[in-house]
């Protein structure tokens, strides 16, 4: 498969893109823990269906340190003992905050109090963030049917 474009091919497509990955990698350098960012990335974008994200996070998150077992229970997320409360909270909040238009209320005053219970305002502003970063990466992607399979650990970085 081929992707219908390249961004880096074109220099203003490469400057956008330039300036919009620097919010990635502050979100990177943010107190939000790597391994709930890396979960959240999976779940995000196994909820779009993006290939080249979960391609990217499963080799970012196993070069870390994560665990198969978790990687293959990231779908399946709330039948799973294998999350803590705290990733359980960001997993539920990154699930309603890329369904919006599925759940006309957005995320839920329920939701947000539980992930409040574990992250601190900086923390949730980084969660947030991350949450639309990854939307806004898996359009992107899909969009323009970005192939998946040949990333490599830290290509980005």
């Amino acid at each position: 498969m081929d992707a219908r474009l390249d961004y880096f091919a074109s220099p203003r497509a490469g400057k956008a893109l330039k300036h919009f990955m620097s919010a990635g990698k502050a979100l990177k350098e943010s107190s939000l823990p790597a391994v709930t960012q890396e979960l959240v990335a999976l779940r995000v974008s196994q909820i779009n269906g993006c290939a080249a994200c979960l391609d990217m996070h499963t080799k970012e998150a196993a070069a870390a340190g994560e665990s198969q077992v978790r990687l293959h229970m990231v779908a399946a997320w709330r039948e799973a003992t294998v999350f803590t409360g705290a990733e359980r909270a960001a997993l539920e909040l990154a699930e309603q905050g890329t369904r919006v238009a599925d759940a006309a209320g957005g995320v839920s005053d329920e939701v947000w109090a539980r992930a409040a219970r574990h992250y601190d305002e900086e923390q949730l502003t980084a969660l947030v963030i991350l949450v639309s970063f990854m939307n806004t990466v898996n359009r992107l992607n899909i969009i323009t049917r970005q192939p998946a399979g040949a990333y490599e650990v830290g290509q980005f970085h």
